[in-house]
């Protein structure tokens, strides 16, 4: 495996993982949102995969789904979003879930900035070996 085929590998698990802080901040924004039960904000998460091809590898992000876990309901009849039996549906979006997944995407984020720069650091080991 090349030094190129490192590099694309690690610089689209970096995309990834941009995509997957930019959905998790988007949960996070509209966490304790109400609405009706059509328009009340779900939870959103991303769905990878590695795509092998030219014999190369990389990671990409297929889609980014809503999740079918159940909205809070709250008997609410004065609120102005209510239906016809007083329901107020709330985001299903839990803050601890989200800030788990944002700190293990931060954290692979990271690890893959880290074998770009010791990527870096290799070849410029290797030039300087020419130079010898």
């Amino acid at each position: 495996m090349s030094f190129k085929d490192i590099s694309q590998i690690a610089g689209s698990a970096m995309s990834a993982q941009t995509v997957r802080l930019n959905t998790i901040a988007s949960n996070l924004a509209n966490a304790g949102t109400s609405g009706t039960e059509e328009t009340a904000y779900r939870a959103r998460k991303p769905v990878f995969a590695s795509v092998f091809q030219n014999g190369g590898a990389r990671v990409q992000v297929l889609d980014v789904i809503s999740t079918d876990d159940a909205l809070a309901a709250r008997h609410e009849p004065g609120h102005p979003l209510a239906d016809e039996d007083g329901m107020v549906f709330y985001s299903n979006v839990s803050a601890v879930e989200e800030m788990t997944d944002m700190m293990a995407a931060s954290r692979a984020f990271s690890t893959n900035a880290e074998v770009l720069t010791r990527i870096k650091g290799m070849q410029q080991d290797l030039l300087r070996m020419g130079e010898g």
